[in-house]
């Protein structure tokens, strides 16, 4: 398994790359510290999979896709400090296969390697948690819908979701917007791909947590029709 460790921390890498060459199955091709280094080193080295912390500086969750619309044979590992849910559906959706976090113990990010490589998913307890206390379930999210293009949103669809988060129904929101109940219902169905998501719970809680809407306002009156 030829895996890269991308991180621009250097006692980050130190340790992950300590920890991880102790499975001789394992061998670590490169040390990115950016993201054009590991653009760079994707090119020269056939790599299995990118162990990534995307929240730091140097790197971002673009240059998943970015990789990925390139080389769809490569597994990412987000390896991260913590994030809010909805950070991490939206890396989920970008690409990323596993995810753990930095203060997980060192059998739980090795089988975070070992299962990317497998093809398999996994997610560290810590991470699953902050998932599940959000409402959000990782078998809901819409993986098929999967773009190499990030997450972007229109400022009607910015409202509509407003709105959901603020309990009205897809008619009285097509009443406040003076627009169609089947044009709600489309955007409705149009946010919810973009988004990963598939009920009104993970769409209210992705107003509250990117402050469409004040946690006061949150409002889980049962799914629209």
């Amino acid at each position: 398994m030829n895996v890269i460790i991308a991180d621009s921390n250097d006692l980050v890498r130190i340790g992950l790359r300590t920890v991880i060459s102790s499975d001789r199955r394992i061998n670590i091709v490169g040390e990115a510290r950016c993201n054009d280094d590991l653009k760079s080193q994707l090119k020269n080295f056939e790599t299995d999979v990118v162990i990534i912390d995307y929240t730091a500086p140097g790197f971002s969750i673009e240059v998943i896709p970015q990789i990925l619309s390139k080389n769809k044979l490569v597994r990412f590992v987000a390896l991260t400090p913590e994030q809010s849910a909805v950070t991490i559906v939206d890396a989920l959706r970008s690409g990323v296969i596993s995810y753990v976090k930095k203060d997980c113990d060192i059998a739980e990010i090795m089988s975070s390697v070992n299962e990317t490589y497998a093809g398999n998913k996994f997610f560290c307890g810590q991470i699953l948690e902050i998932i599940h206390k959000a409402s959000i379930n990782v078998e809901d999210i819409d993986f098929d819908s999967f773009s190499c293009e990030p997450i972007s949103l229109s400022e009607r669809e910015l409202e509509i979701i407003t709105l959901i988060a603020e309990g009205h129904t897809n008619g009285q929101i097509g009443e406040i917007l003076h627009l169609s109940t089947h044009t709600i219902a489309t955007h409705r169905k149009n946010i919810m791909a973009k988004l990963g998501v598939k009920n009104t719970a993970a769409i209210v809680m992705y107003a509250v947590k990117t402050n469409l809407v004040s946690p006061n306002k949150f409002l889980f009156a049962g799914e629209a029709n």
